[in-house]
């Protein structure tokens, strides 16, 4: 494990303190959770990104061509 200093203003410290108290959780097992929640987040991000990348127009006309035609379902009127 890796030890880290952070500065925080002091209201987000205190405001950190209070959940991590109401949540029965160290200080440091908080802000531990936030940054794997925002590095799971950017990562996401990230691989979705990359996906998307790799999509291709004419693929996705094909699929859409082979949706049947219905009538449009009450509530999903534009």
């Amino acid at each position: 494990m890796t030890a880290l200093t952070v500065r925080l203003p002091n209201s987000v410290h205190q405001k950190v303190r209070e959940l991590a108290l109401r949540d029965e959780i160290s200080v440091n097992q908080f802000i531990a959770a936030a940054v794997s929640e925002k590095m799971a987040s950017v990562m996401t991000l990230d691989y979705l990104k990359l996906e998307a990348a790799k999509g291709k127009r004419g693929d996705f006309d094909y699929f859409l061509g082979l949706v049947p035609s219905a009538p449009v379902m009450t509530g999903d009127e534009i």
